[in-house]
């Protein structure tokens, strides 16, 4: 199979869940350990970064290993190879094995671990829990001639512009006539020099986002047949549609909180699960957030959630839902391993598109350390 570099890998990953999207004050996402700087054909996808699973990344001849959970989450002090953690980054060094983590921006990104939860409980009409990224939207008009004005429409919008909430390829067209004169030295599409000219052309306007300005102008310059295009670019003050930790939504029926709990445990595959709340109360509305939500019960219960599903709540935090009247179902943190098949069928639709000839392994190996008895 042949192999592409390392870099184009993760910026294609990075155009579906960039940094930007990250959320936790010091996040350890990008790249953790190694380079991308070179050839990858094979690219393990992970929820944690474990001794056996990168003997599984050595097996299958993986040279790159995208993971949820960072493998470097607090700074070292040192690099010892005579303890296990130590041993784990030499193992990888020594066998030329990058490690790549997405943490909370994958939590975030549209389609990451959240909505990947979501889409496992069956969550319909949903929406973010908790906004945690916006980005304010500017507004691109170009004038070009009308035999050219298709061709910029696609150009721009294979660039990114004109997305709008479900809808891509947005556009607005005006009619018009450009007028203009040509001086000496220049080398026109259109008229001689000295020579006034009028021609029949279109303004095109698009939206996108700010990040994605000098990308959109550099699309729009290389496809303009003009010397000197014409355009305006000017900000919106509207923004972007919100990015966020977790999702609230609704079940297509009602059912009670046992039937629920025994639901969930069926759809994230574990073995057992916790719940606080009534088990024949009637529930519908259902927040989650994978990982550790203690943050969030506050946010899910002022949301109108009935049920909060998230890991690891602590017993005065689930005594406080009680009171306050908000059902829990506490699958655990590693749910979020959701991630390894959605991230292996997401990267391999991309690459798929862009002709990248990479495999996608999803991981095998079971990283929950609780045994339950």
């Amino acid at each position: 199979m042949k192999a592409v570099n390392g870099h184009e890998i993760i910026q294609l990953f990075e155009s579906w869940s960039p940094k930007k999207y990250a959320c936790m004050p010091n996040d350890p996402i990008g790249l953790a350990i190694g380079t991308l700087n070179k050839q990858v054909s094979k690219v393990l996808v992970t929820l944690d970064v474990t001794h056996a699973v990168v003997d599984e990344a050595i097996e299958n001849g993986c040279e790159l290993i995208i993971a949820h959970h960072p493998p470097i989450f607090i700074k070292l002090s040192n690099l010892r190879t005579d303890n296990p953690q130590g041993q784990l980054y030499e193992k990888l060094l020594k066998n030329d094995i990058a490690v790549y983590a997405a943490h909370t921006n994958l939590d975030v990104a549209p389609g990451g671990v959240n909505d990947l939860l979501a889409d496992a409980l069956g969550l319909v009409e949903r929406r973010i829990l908790e906004p945690t990224f916006s980005e304010k939207m500017m507004k691109l008009a170009v004038f070009i001639p009308d035999a050219h004005a298709q061709e910029m429409r696609s150009v721009l919008a294979k660039a990114g512009a004109g997305k709008i909430g479900l809808y891509d390829h947005c556009s607005y067209t005006l009619s018009g006539r450009g007028r203009f004169r040509v001086l000496e030295g220049a080398d026109p599409y259109l008229g001689e020099v000295g020579e006034a000219e009028v021609t029949e052309e279109e303004k095109i306007e698009v939206v996108f986002p700010e990040s994605m300005k000098n990308k959109i102008l550099k699309a729009m310059l290389n496809a303009h047949p003009y010397e000197e295009p014409a355009y305006d670019l000017w900000p919106l003050e509207i923004e972007v549609s919100e990015q966020g930790l977790g999702r609230i939504g609704k079940l297509e029926e009602p059912m009670t909180l046992k039937q629920f709990a025994e639901q969930v445990k069926v759809q994230l595959d574990v073995p057992a699960l916790r719940v606080v709340g009534d088990l024949d109360s009637i529930v519908q509305k259902i927040a989650v957030i994978g990982g550790d939500g203690n943050k969030y019960v506050r946010t899910a219960k002022y949301a109108g959630a009935d049920v909060f599903v998230t890991g690891d709540i602590g017993f005065h935090v689930a005594q406080d839902a009680e009171v306050n009247g908000l059902n829990i179902v506490d699958p655990g943190h590693h749910v979020e391993k959701v991630m390894i098949k959605g991230v292996v069928e997401k990267m391999s639709t991309m690459c798929t598109e862009k002709k990248l000839p990479i495999q996608f392994i999803q991981s095998t190996v079971h990283t929950e350390p609780f045994k339950f008895i």
